[in-house]
């Protein structure tokens, strides 16, 4: 599948990729920080922002999509950098294909399968998807049934565009997401080991990464380092940026 990217910057390739529910400019705080050192993509996931939607949402077609863009732009090699879902896709491009991940930096996702359990974002953004709405305040208010906090909402806002009939719809392919998101999206990357530098950021009061988790982790990657990010959560790119920039930007200059 050929993805939607933006790119900037020259040097060695750094590709961003986004969570759940977000696009490429989710990790735009990274981006800028390494623009300078770095040619830096930013990519939409399949079924996410401007990229095509598919039925298909297997972390090993969308890892296969992201070295297909790299066959694209000519990269022999890159740096990825993964937030949560896009976490796991760098994971399985890391373990599938080892010889063109120069670096690996997961922020807050372990390569583990997590419990199906309902998410309370994703029935909200459902019932928008099957909602005529005429502004995005209608859009915001019922959301807040679903999602208490309005930054979450407004990250998931995001995802609104205007319609040729005058509402608003969702970039989102919801169908897909909910048919895929209690088996493929929940599921561990698969492979042996990654043997190249990898950087693990947890948010410290994030259960996405956890003490169990860890031998796993080591494992898998056993090259890396797990660092713990002070005051954050699962969004910990948003909430302690200057610590996740300056934590990520030591590890390439010490590793790469």
């Amino acid at each position: 599948m050929k993805l939607n990217y933006a790119e900037q910057g020259s040097g060695d390739a750094v590709i961003l990729l986004h969570g759940m529910f977000g696009s490429l400019s989710n990790l735009g705080v990274v981006a800028r920080t390494l623009v300078d050192r770095y040619r830096v993509i930013s990519v939409d996931l399949r079924n996410h922002g401007e990229s095509p939607h598919a039925a298909v949402m297997s972390l090993s077609t969308m890892a296969a999509d992201i070295v297909e863009l790299m066959d694209d732009l000519g990269l022999s090699r890159a740096i990825l950098i993964g937030h949560s879902l896009g976490g796991k896709i760098a994971m399985q491009v890391a373990l599938t294909n080892p010889e063109r991940v120069d670096a690996l930096v997961v922020a807050d996702i372990a390569p583990v399968t997590y419990q199906n359990i309902e998410n309370p974002a994703l029935v909200g953004l459902v019932r928008l998807s099957q909602t005529a709405l005429e502004n995005r305040s209608a859009a915001d208010s019922l959301m807040a049934n679903y999602v208490e906090d309005a930054v979450t909402r407004g990250f998931l806002l995001k995802n609104l565009y205007r319609t040729s009939d005058g509402n608003f719809g969702l970039k989102l392919n919801v169908p897909a997401i909910v048919d895929n998101y209690g088996t493929e999206l929940v599921a561990a990357p698969l492979g042996d080991s990654y043997n190249g530098p990898t950087l693990f950021l947890k948010g410290e009061t994030s259960a996405y990464i956890q003490a169990k988790h860890e031998p796993i982790i080591r494992k898998m990657f056993p090259r890396c380092q797990l660092s713990v990010v002070a005051g954050a959560g699962h969004w910990l790119h948003a909430e302690q940026p200057d610590a996740v920039t300056r934590l990520i930007a030591t590890f390439l200059t010490a590793n790469h």
